[in-house]
């Protein structure tokens, strides 16, 4: 299964590296990470997406909160929360087969960022399931190159 972990760390030198070094020395695989500081001073927030069952994902939560630089982390799993993802696509793109991309593109409420005479840049912002979904319809026509931003994820807001 898919978790999406929210952590949120002291910004000083050699956190990411603690933090990956946790991943790896115990054999567990990132899928996706993002760090950027946040509005408080010093402070920084992963996000991490792993895949494992609830077990192993548990296992991680804990090496994680035992570093002194970890604030907090939350499995986004346990939470109603809203991810996305930025991806751009760069997709062969003849002239026979760009009608078609263009209409996959709009359907999916893309934004070609870059044309040229046989391909267009694609721009896509979403979660996991329409990234995915949009890669397999585009793949058909030729995928030349993808860059990835990885998941960014945050708690929806309480209802009322």
């Amino acid at each position: 299964m898919r978790h999406t972990l929210s952590v949120t760390v002291e910004n000083e030198p050699g956190v990411l590296s603690r933090v990956a070094g946790l991943f790896s020395g115990r054999g567990f695989n990132i899928e996706s990470l993002n760090v950027a500081p946040t509005l408080e001073e010093g402070v920084s927030h992963m996000t991490i997406t792993t895949i494992g069952d609830e077990h192993i994902v548990e296992q991680i939560v804990k090496q994680l909160r035992k570093l002194v630089t970890v604030i907090k982390v939350v499995d986004m799993v346990e939470h109603k929360a809203v991810e996305r993802e930025m991806v751009i696509l760069k997709v062969n793109a003849e002239d026979n087969k760009r009608a078609e991309i263009l209409r996959i593109v709009d359907i999916f409420r893309c934004k070609v960022v870059d044309v040229s005479p046989d391909e267009l840049s694609i721009e896509v912002t979403g979660d996991h399931g329409k990234i995915e979904a949009l890669i397999n319809l585009l793949t058909r026509f030729g995928i030349k190159e993808v860059a990835r931003t990885g998941t960014v994820a945050m708690k929806r807001a309480l209802q009322v």
